[in-house]
């Protein structure tokens, strides 16, 4: 006998969020920096425990919720995949001098006044030709927050500085998966999003960028140069810094623009990491294999620990060994472990409509065009933050809005380009986001270190609300050209 489904009332769909935020809050006071480790977790699960036991309420049985969580759970597999591959790789890149060699020449180029202005615009530049902004983060974002710390900078404010570059990027590059899925959810088509998304993404990097240039300029720079020469003298005595370690990050950038996925492309990055590593660093292969007398042998074990465990390149300098670490695919575990309880959250909230029910409850105050492009922002904000993906945080409010922005008489871009300025990159800022969880894990920076950082994704979700109340540049059904204010 089947049960009749009952719709959540409002009260019901906001008590599992109500329990989550009790949970997170509490692992923050009482642990700290240790609540990402196993507290936030178990708190994620006892909230999906909470949404579960409504849902049975609600006349849903066992067998579809855990049909929910599982298919949750399968549409992060990808991103935990890669996150696994890019630990082996960021563990390969170090043992071969890769990543040294970035930080070295890094540091011969940047100074501390503009460092975090041009980290930004690197990384701009590589996720609009890439199309992603996880890769961008996880090659040039390791170098330069290495660089970063090595010129006395803080970890939050670099960290804020890479993960701005390369979700500009990500959000302008006609390569990137959610800028294709926006206008696919919207109903527009890519390039006419792109441009129309330029009005209010321009405007936010260049805040940004302003923003990253001040603080650099009124940064203390005493002892930094003084730093910097001990970084560089350390890296010379333990690295083979030869220009051709560069063929393999280029080969991998290269790979991505061709449109090869990205978890081949990252094998291929890491594999290539491995043999540049034999070739190139034997000194530092023996060192962590511990193997004198067989290099074959050294070989093969440093490359496995490169690519499955935490690694170490001993110097005589604590700060530079610390900074030269790479952590294999068992350094991503904790980041996966984070990545399957949100997932598990979402995909039990997403199986009784009680997302739904909270998003309906959003629509019924958007009345001027305002209100409606910040009752969308605040949508794809709320799915960030209760499923956990930014697919879903797009596609959800996508489908939900697209008929009442037809009705209204809105052009589908003016939809694509709100999805993508909330649900993009506000994704980065969740700790138990896929992205937050990832960009995290990838730069050993806590989430809520870098968040108050990046500027550019927290720019973006106001600029479009603040275009939107202006009525600036509104693109209306029958308009020839955008309207001007």
């Amino acid at each position: 006998m089947t049960l009749e489904k009952k719709k959540p009332s409002l009260l019901q769909a906001l008590i599992p969020i109500l329990v989550l935020i009790f949970l997170l809050a509490t692992n923050v006071v009482v642990l700290g920096t240790d609540a990402t480790s196993g507290p936030n977790q178990i708190g994620l699960l006892l909230a999906a425990a909470v949404a579960g036991i409504i849902s049975i309420r609600l006349g849903y049985n066992w067998n579809q919720i855990q049909k929910s969580m599982l298919r949750s759970i399968n549409s992060a597999m990808g991103a935990m995949l890669i996150l696994l591959m890019i630990g082996a790789l960021s563990g390969t890149w170090l043992l071969s001098g890769i990543v040294p060699a970035m930080i070295y020449y890094g540091l011969k180029i940047l100074n501390p006044t503009i460092f975090l202005f041009a980290a930004c615009i690197a990384c701009a530049i590589v996720s609009v030709a890439t199309g992603s902004s996880w890769t961008t983060v996880a090659t040039i974002g390791i170098a330069l927050l290495g660089i970063g710390k090595a010129l006395g900078l803080d970890e939050g404010i670099i960290a804020g500085a890479i993960i701005s570059g390369a979700y500009f990027g990500d959000k302008m590059s006609p390569l990137s998966d959610t800028t294709n899925l926006a206008p696919a959810m919207a109903g527009t088509d890519l390039f006419t999003h792109i441009k129309y998304m330029a009005v209010t993404t321009l405007p936010s990097i260049v805040i940004a960028l302003i923003i990253f240039l001040v603080w650099g300029i009124m940064l203390d720079t005493t002892g930094a140069t003084t730093n910097t020469d001990s970084v560089l003298l350390t890296i010379e005595k333990s690295f083979n810094l030869n220009p051709l370690l560069f063929l393999v990050p280029v080969a991998v950038v290269v790979l991505i623009i061709k449109k090869v996925p990205a978890l081949p492309a990252l094998l291929i990055g890491s594999l290539l990491g491995g043999l540049f590593a034999i070739i190139f660093q034997p000194d530092v292969v023996n060192q962590i294999s511990g193997v004198k007398d067989n290099y074959l042998e050294s070989s093969f074990v440093a490359v496995m620990r490169a690519m499955t465990t935490t690694i170490n390149v001993q110097t005589d300098n604590q700060m530079i060994t610390d900074l030269l670490t790479g952590r294999g695919m068992a350094g991503m575990l904790n980041t996966i472990w984070l990545i399957l309880t949100a997932m598990i959250f979402g995909g039990v909230m997403e199986s009784s409509g009680l997302l739904h029910r909270i998003a309906e409850e959003i629509i019924r105050f958007a009345h001027s065009t305002g209100s409606l492009v910040a009752s969308t922002a605040a949508t794809c904000i709320f799915f960030n933050v209760t499923a956990s993906d930014q697919y879903m945080a797009i596609a959800v409010p996508g489908r939900m809005f697209a008929s009442t922005y037809k009705d209204r008489g809105y052009k589908p871009e003016l939809l694509s380009r709100t999805l993508e300025d909330s649900g993009t990159v506000t994704s980065v800022l969740v700790p138990w986001n896929t992205c937050g969880a990832t960009q995290a894990g990838v730069l050993g920076v806590a989430t809520m270190v870098y968040a108050p950082f990046t500027f550019f994704c927290i720019i973006s979700p106001f600029m479009t609300v603040i275009h939107a109340y202006l009525n600036y540049k509104i693109r209306r059904i029958g308009d020839a050209e955008p309207t001007k204010a």
